[in-house]
């Protein structure tokens, strides 16, 4: 049993608990309040002073596949740049336990990352959450069943093969290369469905439109990158032409076409919110965003995206507190809304009896960039963070 006393305990979707207590027994949490009779053989964390949440939650990383530990000439795993269709590759087949991002997360007080391809092709693949656990083997670590498609649209689809002279090298090559697609997996999906009654019609094998399959059938999720307020617009407009499930991705622009973003009920997950400006796209990023997007009723959560980054993605939800965003939004954008947004919300996300013992304990406010996070506790496993940092070893 694992006992975590004094603490301010923010469950996110009830009531902070001044001087409370969390009980967990093995893997579940089995008491939140404040009168609890602790057994003498209980392991007890003294939280006094300390803050008390769920697990951080990023809905959009990169962690592991975009390889944090790597020289500057060294090509990633998230891109497979061969070919701008490729909903058949898997992010979690570049999932490496050992990654230092992964190491690093947990230590932020991250529980829970879902890991992405990357977004050099207007179809990227296959993505995952995952735990931030130790392990030697990815199946201890992926959770079943959260499985998501990967879109892009923008500079990255276009400058990847317009420089090769192909397509798509523009805006407009990329939206028909994408609805074209689309519109074969369709044209697959409606001929396997007619091949369960006549097994005559069954269509050819092709691998990669049977991953397009549930995409289609509106039961996997599109996560949908676009910066640009227009790239933003035409991933909606193909949504909704095909009946997509989906969701924009980074949507940086999105505090320019908020009322058309409320308009066709778009979920965001917003960020990196301080990226450098290196690329036209991202010229308008802001940081007032993320309370524009509350103040207008849009449903949003916050990503730090890249490989290793999401340590300091605490840092830059205060830097939205700054500008405006409320601490009720700013908790419940890196827990209970990427828990909904991954499905996994009947899992974790919120600090509830028979919810995962996925915790973290920090020394103050979890978004002041004078706290740290002591301890992580996931699947009821205690991390202290503090005597993982003294004992690092050199990355070389």
């Amino acid at each position: 049993m694992l006992v975590i006393k004094g603490g301010k305990v923010v469950t996110v979707t009830g009531e902070t608990i001044n001087n409370g207590i969390v009980v967990c027994e093995g893997s579940k949490i089995v008491y939140v309040g404040q009168e609890y009779d602790i057994p003498k053989d209980a392991k007890v964390i003294n939280a006094k002073g300390k803050w008390v949440t769920p697990g951080l939650i990023d809905a959009h990383t990169h962690i592991s596949n975009f390889n944090d530990m790597r020289d500057r000439n060294s090509q990633i795993d998230g891109n497979e740049i061969s070919d701008p269709i490729t909903p058949h590759v898997r992010a979690i087949d570049a999932l490496y336990p050992f990654e230092n991002g992964i190491k690093l997360a947990r230590e932020a007080g991250f529980t829970t990352c879902c890991m992405l391809p990357g977004s050099a092709n207007l179809i990227g693949g296959i993505g995952n959450s995952f735990k931030l656990k130790k392990a030697q083997f990815i199946g201890d670590m992926v959770l079943p069943g959260t499985e998501v498609m990967k879109f892009a649209l923008g500079e990255n689809p276009r400058n990847r093969y317009g420089s090769d002279k192909r397509l798509p090298s523009t805006r407009m090559g990329s939206a028909a290369l994408l609805r074209q697609t689309l519109q074969e997996a369709k044209n697959y999906s409606d001929a396997k469905k007619a091949a369960e009654t006549d097994p005559s019609k069954a269509p050819k094998y092709d691998f990669k439109l049977e991953a397009l399959v549930p995409v289609v059938r509106g039961e996997m999720k599109c996560r949908m990158h676009a910066h640009r307020a227009d790239d933003v617009a035409t991933h909606v407009r193909v949504a909704e032409e095909f009946g997509l499930d989906y969701s924009i991705e980074h949507c940086t622009e999105g505090w320019m076409i908020l009322d058309f973003l409320k308009e066709h009920n778009v979920t965001a997950v917003v960020g990196p919110l301080t990226m450098a400006r290196s690329k036209f796209e991202i010229w308008n990023r802001r940081l007032e965003m993320p309370a524009e997007m509350e103040e207008a009723g849009i449903n949003f959560m916050l990503t730090e995206d890249a490989n290793g980054d999401t340590q300091y993605l605490p840092m830059h939800v205060g830097l939205a507190m700054a500008h405006g965003l409320s601490e009720q939004a700013a908790f419940e954008a890196v827990t209970i809304r990427p828990a909904k947004h991954l499905g996994l919300a009947d899992r974790m996300g919120s600090i509830e009896v028979g919810k995962d013992a996925d915790l973290a304990i920090f020394t103050g406010h979890p978004f002041s960039n004078f706290s740290r996070c002591q301890y992580t506790v996931i699947d009821g496993e205690v991390y202290d963070n503090f005597k993982e940092a003294e004992a690092r070893q050199p990355l070389y």
